[in-house]
């Protein structure tokens, strides 16, 4: 039996509705991590679509090979592609020196880069634990934290967006992906106030489920259940997550630090949502 496809297509991402202007972003030099799949490479299209110069970065080559032709095709005057593993801040350094060299400037960095397992609480190893903990919070904060000090040094603005969960109900199944994404999103919160005197904005945003090739890796119990999970009774797309990006680090955002952005169909507000088998305790009232 053939694996399942989850997520759009590149003909799709192409040829998807926009809702901002092209050439929003002409001239701006936009870096994303995690831009070889999903949500990542979602955000870089619509980025391309709007005149951005992109720099795509991320732990797999050929993934991010294969995505650079769209992009120029799509209306990137120029892309950077960068091989840079996130969890080490000699790689991160690295990709703020070769951005610098190449483009001479960074004006927003999108830290998409990341993910999870699906594991109860309880089964997870320490090493599984550290893993997570390491790509998802450590690895943003080296990125934040290189962008964040060029801009200081030079004396321009910022603009940073990062991409994290929907932490604020709790996430059966992820508790180490929720521990890391609750807790940049409140280093984000911290920093966007004493960036401001540089004029560095700092957001997230959370997904809620959100259909893309990371499904992959959920049981196909849990994705059955996902989308209702939420009010509105079915699931996000990658386009989604690309225009709350877009919102936040355009004009439109231009008043907005310290924020998050909730994209989930109002899914902390209502329903819940297991990324593992829910236990028979929570559907027959049974106990281990």
């Amino acid at each position: 039996m053939s694996e399942p496809q989850f997520g759009w297509d590149d003909a799709a991402l192409a040829d998807a509705p926009r809702v901002f202007e092209a050439g929003l972003f002409d001239g701006q030099v936009v870096m994303v991590s995690g831009a070889g799949s999903g949500i990542g490479k979602a955000i870089a299209f619509l980025y391309a679509r709007l005149g951005a110069r992109l720099v795509i970065c991320g732990r797999d080559r050929a993934k991010l090979d294969a995505c650079e032709p769209w992009l120029r095709k799509l209306g990137s005057p120029d892309v950077l592609v960068q091989q840079a593993n996130i969890r080490q801040p000699d790689d991160v350094e690295r990709l703020l020196d070769a951005t610098y060299t190449h483009f001479g400037r960074l004006d927003v960095q999108v830290n998409n880069a990341g993910g999870q397992f699906p594991k109860a609480a309880l089964d997870l190893s320490p090493n599984g634990w550290k893993a997570v903990i390491d790509n998802n919070l450590n690895g943003t904060w080296y990125m934040m934290h290189a962008a964040a000090k060029r801009w200081r040094d030079t004396g321009t603005p910022g603009n940073i967006v990062n991409i994290v969960l929907t932490f604020q109900r709790g996430f059966p199944g992820v508790a180490h992906s929720c521990a890391a994404r609750a807790a940049v999103t409140y280093l984000s919160k911290t920093v966007a106030v004493e960036w401001a005197q540089h004029q560095i904005r700092v957001n997230c945003v959370a997904p809620g489920v959100i259909e893309s090739t990371g499904f992959k890796q959920y049981s196909a119990e849990a994705r059955e259940q996902f989308p209702r999970g939420n009010p509105m009774l079915r699931q996000g797309d990658v386009q989604d997550i690309g225009h709350a990006v877009i919102y936040l680090t355009g004009p439109s955002g231009k008043f907005i630090t310290g924020e998050l952005l909730t994209v989930d169909g109002g899914g902390v507000l209502w329903g819940e949502l297991w990324t593992i088998p829910k236990p028979a305790y929570f559907t027959q009232g049974q106990t281990p």
